[in-house]
């Protein structure tokens, strides 16, 4: 099974949710299976349940700059291995999130290995891309790790006693909070009303999300299941689902356990600008970004390739620009 789904959802985000059934890996961290026939370096097609995206030897994304937003990636399962122009490095994977800033440039690159050469490497994550506000799109970049073991997770039950459990990546619950995020983020104000949360929820679960404020916007992905009833309405798989946050949304589960992204933020309320890897307020500032990034690089590139990978045996860990090293 595999799937690639890219949405907008109603605050002004968007997310990609990636699931690649690769097979076993190679020693070069690659799959150790052929690649004839894959359109190699643009292969979205999914051939066999599982993509090398701009990959040659190993699966993902080699060096590309970004300015002006966040991704926040969320590897549900497998592993992706981080490398930017501002030396940093990290390996995470497996429940952790990688909150980044790209704020006034960044190159970074996400690659896939395949640690294991016995098994198949699954894998499935989420990235979502946070707008920042005008006065925020050129700070310094830098990134937060959220490792699974520190990332809050409430255990409920609902009347009957079935099972939800519910992940703050970003956003409090009730008297629950989050990490918090980068310090220049939007989702630092608490203004932002800025939420993401993880939610798994037993067969016949019934939860209803706490509200918000008017203005807020709020969406579900409804990615793992059968069927959802969303306030009397029934959800199909894969669904997005766009609520209004200051009314309640009681979630009702079907017959096997369904899982779900919630995102929501209040709209920063400036004019957007997209091209390709810039999100700006003007076509003029893209512009700028485009002539900046040929002239400046976002700074140097100390890697000996464009979609470098880390040892074998390497562990969780992150080095970041100043030096400092941490390891779940």
């Amino acid at each position: 099974m595999y799937d690639s789904t890219s949405e907008r959802a109603c605050d002004g985000s968007s997310y990609l949710w990636n699931e690649d059934a690769y097979p076993a890996g190679n020693e070069a961290l690659g799959p150790a299976a052929s690649l004839a026939g894959r359109n190699i370096g643009q292969d979205f097609e999914g051939k066999d349940g599982w993509r090398m995206y701009h990959g040659e030897d190993v699966p993902g994304f080699p060096g590309h700059p970004h300015r002006g937003f966040e991704t926040v990636t969320i590897v549900r399962e497998g592993v992706v291995d981080h490398a930017d122009s501002l030396g940093a490095t990290a390996r995470f994977g497996a429940g952790d999130t990688q909150w980044l800033t790209a704020g006034s440039g960044i190159v970074h690159s996400e690659m896939f290995p395949l640690l294991s050469r016995e098994h198949h490497n699954p894998l499935e994550l989420f990235q979502i891309w946070l707008n920042l506000p005008g006065a925020s799109k050129l700070v310094p970049p830098c990134f937060s790790m959220f490792w699974r073991e520190r990332v809050p997770t409430l255990s409920l039950t609902d009347a009957a006693g079935r099972a939800i459990e519910v992940e703050l990546i970003a956003g409090a619950l009730g008297e629950h909070a989050p990490l918090a995020p980068p310090p220049d983020s939007w989702g630092a104000r608490d203004d932002s009303k800025l939420a993401i949360w993880s939610i798994k929820l037993a067969a016949g679960a019934e939860w209803t999300l706490p509200t918000s404020e008017l203005g807020v916007g709020r969406s579900l992905y409804f990615y793992q299941g059968e069927s959802l009833k969303v306030s009397r309405h029934t959800a199909p798989l894969h669904a997005r689902i766009q609520l209004r946050a200051e009314l309640p949304a009681t979630l009702v589960n079907g017959p096997v356990e369904s899982r779900l992204l919630m995102l929501q933020g209040r709209p920063i309320g400036e004019q957007v600008v997209q091209e390709g890897p810039f999100v700006m307020n003007t076509r003029s500032e893209v512009q700028q970004a485009f002539a900046d990034y040929r002239r400046t690089g976002f700074g140097s590139w100390p890697w000996a390739s464009a979609q470098p990978v880390h040892a074998g045996d390497e562990t969780r860990f992150a080095r970041h620009p100043d030096g400092r090293v941490e390891r779940p």
